[in-house]
């Protein structure tokens, strides 16, 4: 049904929840702080008396991409929805100052309460310094900015609160999703690929001729280069370094503190949570985890029951595995208790903030330093990595001392000299990727940069260091039809397959509505006939259509064949085997789960239609101005 497009501060509420529970929180971006220092210029919006200024914007991008690599041409539509989103928190801001719409400081408290109960003891704050930490490691945010974000995120849900109260679900609506989500349908089908006839397809020489000719002017071949290259293999360096003992225990010794192993346990939890819940929910959830640690203790298989049972959702997967843990890492009541075990104990109900526990030790190791002996390997492959490459830098700064001393040594004289492997690569054009050279950038600019016979300086590659020098150009010219024959009949292909195809397709449909089986129609004219699996709207058959592509099947007979569907470039036709209307008894059982998503799509249509219609009426009134050709420099590749 609909996706949720909420804000993106919205959607770091949703991280910190999901980061309380025990999850791994993703944050997407930080409310912007006072005083970016942007000059008024850089205002890339203006809502009312505030604006958003391209350093809110940078900063926003720059925080997702800390945490996930935006391509660089798609940094512009980032960029934009970022802006989407702070212009939005804004109007809401304006919108609530208009209507006196406030959350109070006990409202911002009691959410803190939720999200960093162990800002409290006994309902007794623990001090601004541990709450700070608290934050700091939880969320990786300031108090101030932390605070923000609470306060920000309970003003949208008043807003979102006003906006959806009053919606509900009607019984019509109720029904009529009940039967898109479960009725279902069979179908004989075939696809027709473009693909699959152009390797059938045979151009005459004549076809290829005329096609050439008539449009020759298209038919480039760019400048081609044949490069000479000398290579400093940093592999081969690798394999033929050596590291004595001596020099790893000189290192080990240098950074001795690296290999201290502190007091630390492996320990598998089951969690039954708490956090939120009311006194008798507890109590509950208390009888439920009893009866698990019953099991437990009877010999039940703990990763089994934690997988069932537990509600920490970063190891329930996992059979409740936390891996190891050591002092100082954990809640108190979690750490005492996992430390206070031996190896293959476990323990009984443990109460910690989160909820009650159920912890079991695997393991356990007392602090210490481990030995040259245990950690020598370790050390070695990094020490030959760092001797090889500082080898290879040593020659190559040589290479290029000697390439600047004189123009006339030649790559043979540097290979001798040097140990080079000396190789030619095939014809390059300025497109192509230089997989000899391990596809490296820099190596590809020199090649058309280079004029024939001249040395580069040594090139840094994935394989090395590398000298070039270009051997032979051939300009860019006209291509003759010799050169470009086989662009040429490719073409032709994928021309003549793809309007085979649609005649294929239309010809199947044809045979079958004419009263032809379908299997029949198929082979007759080369096709696979097959038939699927009962489906609905939400499933698919694989490898060739999904539920919501053949949304016309549905509203057919048993019997009906569909209209050719194109899916890109191949085309599928079908017919109805077997439809399967939604079994009235399952109405009920699925009534309070259909009910919650149609409320929460309709909810979510809702406060999209408010955003609408709030941005609207600001530009109305000329309270909203957006400036986003001011983000043209976002995706610039220059």
């Amino acid at each position: 049904m609909a996706t949720d497009n909420r804000k993106l501060g919205y959607r770091i509420f949703l991280g910190v929840v999901v980061a309380l529970l025990g999850g791994s929180m993703l944050l997407y971006l930080v409310p912007q702080t006072p005083g970016t220092g942007e000059a008024a210029t850089d205002a890339v919006a203006k809502i009312g008396d505030q604006t958003v200024t391209l350093g809110e914007v940078r900063q926003q991008l720059a925080q997702i991409e800390q945490r996930n690599q935006v391509p660089k041409p798609l940094e512009s539509l980032y960029a934009r929805q970022i802006l989407n989103q702070l212009v939005f928190q804004k109007e809401i801001e304006y919108e609530a100052k208009r209507l006196g719409v406030t959350v109070s400081d006990q409202e911002r408290a009691e959410r803190i309460k939720q999200y960093v109960p162990t800002a409290f003891t006994g309902g007794t704050f623990v001090g601004m310094d541990r709450y700070a930490s608290e934050v700091q490691a939880r969320f990786q945010l300031t108090v101030p900015v932390f605070e923000e974000l609470i306060r920000q995120g309970l003003l949208e849900e008043k807003f979102r609160k006003r906006v959806t109260d009053g919606i509900s679900v009607g019984p019509a609506e109720l029904q009529q999703e009940f039967r898109y989500k479960n009725e279902k349908i069979k179908v004989d089908y075939a696809l027709i690929k473009p693909e699959d006839l152009a390797a059938k397809l045979s151009p005459s020489d004549a076809e290829v001729k005329a096609e050439y000719e008539k449009n020759k002017a298209k038919y480039q071949v760019p400048e081609k280069r044949v490069v000479r290259y000398g290579l400093l293999d940093t592999t081969q360096l690798r394999r033929n370094v050596q590291v004595s003992d001596d020099q790893l225990k000189v290192q080990y010794q240098a950074n001795i503190q690296q290999y201290q192993v502190p007091n630390r346990v492996h320990v598998e939890h089951i969690l039954f949570m708490t956090v939120g819940k009311t006194d008798a929910e507890v109590e509950e959830i208390k009888k439920t985890a009893d009866d698990v640690l019953k099991q437990v203790k009877k010999g039940g298989k703990f990763d089994e029951l934690a997988k069932k049972y537990s509600e920490d959702p970063g190891t329930k997967d996992k059979g409740g595995d936390l891996g190891w843990i050591t002092q100082g890492q954990t809640v108190p009541e979690f750490e005492k208790t996992a430390f206070g075990l031996d190896k293959g104990q476990t323990s009984d109900l443990v109460r910690t903030q989160y909820g009650f526990h159920i912890i079991k030790v695997l393991e356990k190791e007392t602090a210490r330093t481990k030995t040259f002996d245990e950690v020598k390997d370790s050390i070695r492959a990094p020490m030959m990595l760092q001797e090889a490459d500082k080898q290879a830098n040593d020659a190559a700064d040589e290479l290029a001392k000697a390439i600047r001393q004189s123009n006339k040594v030649s790559l043979e004289d540097l290979a001798k000299q040097y140990h080079l492997t000396v190789s030619e690569t095939r014809p390059l054009s300025p497109g192509e990727p230089v997989l000899e050279l391990g596809n490296s950038k820099d190596a590809k600019d020199a090649i058309f940069r280079l004029r024939p016979n001249e040395l580069s300086l040594p090139l840094r590659t994935d394989r090395g260091y590398v000298i070039l020098s270009v051997k032979q150009i051939t300009p860019a010219h006209q291509g003759s039809l010799e050169e470009v024959r086989e662009q040429v009949v490719n073409e032709l292909k994928q021309q003549e397959s793809t309007t085979l195809a649609k005649t294929k397709a239309d010809d199947l449909a044809k045979r079958v509505k004419g009263g032809e089986k379908f299997d029949a129609a198929a082979k007759a004219l080369g096709l696979e006939a097959k038939t699927s699996e009962l489906i609905s709207r939400n499933d698919s058959i694989p490898s060739a259509a999904s539920g919501k592509q053949l949304g016309e099947a549905f509203q057919m007979k048993q019997g009906d064949v569909g209209a050719p569907l194109a899916m890109g470039t191949t085309w599928m036709v079908y017919r109805v085997t077997a439809k399967v209307e939604p079994n009235p008894a399952d109405f009920e059982k699925q009534k309070k789960s259909l009910t919650d998503q149609l409320l929460q799509s309709n909810r979510s249509i809702a406060f999209e239609a408010f955003k609408t219609a709030l941005e609207t009426r600001l530009k109305q009134e000329g309270k909203v101005k957006l400036m986003p050709e001011k983000l043209a420099g976002f995706g610039s590749l220059s």
